[in-house]
């Protein structure tokens, strides 16, 4: 049998094995992937059918899409270690999203199926000028163009593991091999396939979560491993307590994922590509309004994944450093250091071990007062074995052993390349990599209509059929090729969960204040809002950059800025009137 194995030396820990069943499941998935998003994509006619497949999908393709959409690879490979690391409470960034679903479907979906758009900013144009539709399509362009490459990088981790690759190579084989049938299928090659690949992830996501139960150890059961990740703060599900700059709590969630959700769903064109290819208005309204429901138990149930698997580690043997390539490299060029580290960690893992069966074992006994004993034991060698990983990590990236800032990303890899059973191994990696061509799929293709329809034949005019075909599929590659550029970057963003919704942050309150102005204030003009979004984009980046905020209020403060300096417009109008 034909194997794979990458090094790993820390406490004897098992070494990974690709298997002969795990390569045939990896291949044999991503391959059919790409036959079935070609022969889905065939025969397109033009712009319409290539950007918007024929506005011909039904609700269920249309939510499928969303959810893959949004749910990138980055949700599956970064959000169980964002859990391990930093709690559950990153959930709480989805709870505005339903409130933001119904207002989207009472104001923006009616106006953009009425007036028949091929991009949301073309509505811009209409409604006040052409530069500020240009200038809304050039803020889209610049955020989404830059949060797929960060998507790209998220799967070529998983290459660069289990093949050996440099990173760098395995961005430009990721985002190639997805190309392939964006390039020639279009809206309805991504819209077909995102609807398979979102269902093979949702059925090897609850495998992974089944696996994760099932390999703890023997006399510990569930409830036992959810008190512990309790006990150890990773059930944080609810933040009351408010703080500007805490990232995740119930206000910035509510309110600042509110606006977030909004201009993502309402003012994205890679989330409105999605729903305006819908036969009619209820399709695709039932779709957003669905996602709105399912969005939240689906992440919740991400999230738990790696709370479980923080607490199956609390039992189990776990690395030091979960991305174990750049570990290695730090142990073999730093050999008493790492040593030393070892050592040291190896003591206070199997005190946490120990601690972890003895508080399940005083539970199962009925003994308060030991429990509490044994919980507080069990926290304080939790925050030496943190201070730790935490020195060891600044250690890494010090001396540039790896590009990343962490190994958060590396944490669920980890646990699928050690403690799945064979064939699921190639299964769950091939699952990551789906998730990120459905994401990066209605990016490219959205990206593409934008450049497409707001600047390039906005300037030029319409071509005919075949030669706008012919330039949608030039600009789709145009876009691969500067999102893999990207991607060859975002190893120095840390957490990429965090790093793409903090990139969104930046430019979509600006976009969803332009759009709803346009919406609300019927009496603005173009030239007006057009400064005002202008003054607002720095405003915005100078917020982020002094640190004033956590990153959701810059959704609300970009938002309200343009409104509130679009309002005395409409105040010196008024007066103008009645003189």
């Amino acid at each position: 049998m034909l194997e794979f194995s990458l090094p790993h030396n820390t406490f004897g820990l098992p070494s990974f094995q690709m298997s002969t069943p795990d390569w045939l499941v990896l291949y044999i998935t991503l391959t059919l992937m790409i036959a079935y998003g070609l022969h889905k994509g065939r025969r397109q006619s033009g712009a319409s059918s290539y950007l918007l497949a024929e506005r011909q999908m039904s609700w269920y393709i249309v939510l499928l899409g969303i959810m893959a959409t949004q749910a990138s690879a980055i949700t599956f490979l970064s959000a169980p270690g964002q859990a391990y690391t930093d709690g559950m409470r990153f959930v709480q960034y989805y709870f505005g999203l339903p409130i933001a679903m119904v207002v989207i479907c009472v104001t923006f979906i009616p106006i953009f199926r009425k007036l028949n758009v091929y991009t949301a900013y073309e509505y811009l144009e209409k409604r006040f000028d052409k530069r500020t539709r240009l200038l809304t399509a050039f803020l889209f362009l610049v955020s989404r163009g830059l949060s797929t490459g960060i998507s790209i990088y998220a799967p070529a981790i998983i290459l660069s593991s289990i093949l050996g690759l440099n990173i760098y190579l395995a961005n430009v084989i990721t985002g190639g091999l997805l190309i392939i049938y964006t390039y020639a299928g279009g809206a309805k090659a991504v819209a077909h396939t995102q609807k398979l690949q979102f269902l093979i992830i949702l059925s090897a996501m609850g495998v992974a979560g089944y696996f994760v139960v099932r390999e703890l150890p023997s006399g510990i059961g569930v409830s036992d491993a959810l008190y512990i990740a309790g006990k150890s703060g990773k059930l944080n599900v609810i933040t009351t307590s408010f703080s500007w700059k805490d990232k995740y709590n119930i206000w910035s969630g509510v309110i600042g994922g509110f606006f977030l959700a909004l201009s993502y769903f309402g003012t994205d064109h890679s989330q409105v590509g999605r729903y305006i290819t819908a036969k009619d208005d209820s399709e695709s309204k039932l779709g957003l309004l669905l996602n709105g429901f399912v969005k939240i138990p689906m992440q919740f149930c991400i999230l738990l994944i790696g709370a479980l698997v923080f607490s199956f580690y609390s039992f189990s043997p776990a690395p030091l450093y979960f991305n174990t390539n750049a570990y290695d490299k730090f142990s073999a060029s730093e050999p008493n250091a790492a040593s030393a580290l070892d050592i040291r960690y190896r003591q206070l893992h199997e005190k946490c071990e120990q601690q972890s069966k003895v508080i399940c074992l005083f539970r199962q006994n009925g003994n308060p007062a030991a429990i509490e004993r044994s919980v507080r034991e069990y926290q304080a060698t939790q925050i030496e074995i943190k201070s730790l990983r935490d020195s060891t990590s600044q250690l890494i990236a010090k001396n540039n052993y790896s590009p990343d800032k962490n190994d958060t990303n590396y944490i669920f890899l980890y646990f699928v390349k050690t403690a799945l059973p064979k064939g699921l191994v190639g299964l769950l990696f091939a699952v990551i990599i789906l998730a990120s061509w459905g994401s990066i799929s209605a990016a490219l293709n959205s990206l593409a209509a934008s450049s497409l329809m707001d600047i390039h034949l906005d300037t030029n005019k319409r071509q005919a059929p075949e030669k706008e075909l012919r330039l949608g599929r030039l600009h789709t590659l145009a876009w691969g090729i500067f999102c893999i550029g990207v991607a060859m970057f975002a190893a120095k963003l840390g957490s990429l969960i965090e790093a793409v919704n903090i990139l969104g942050s930046l430019f979509y309150g600006t976009i969803l204040g332009i759009f709803l102005v346009a919406f609300y204030l019927k009496k603005v003009q173009g030239n007006t809002v057009f400064y005002a979004a202008i003054i607002t984009e720095i405003c915005v980046v100078a917020v982020y950059l002094c640190d004033i905020v956590s990153f959701l209020w810059l959704n609300v403060i970009g938002t309200l800025l343009v409104i509130l300096m679009c309002i005395p417009s409409l105040l010196l109008r008024k007066n103008g009137e009645r003189n």
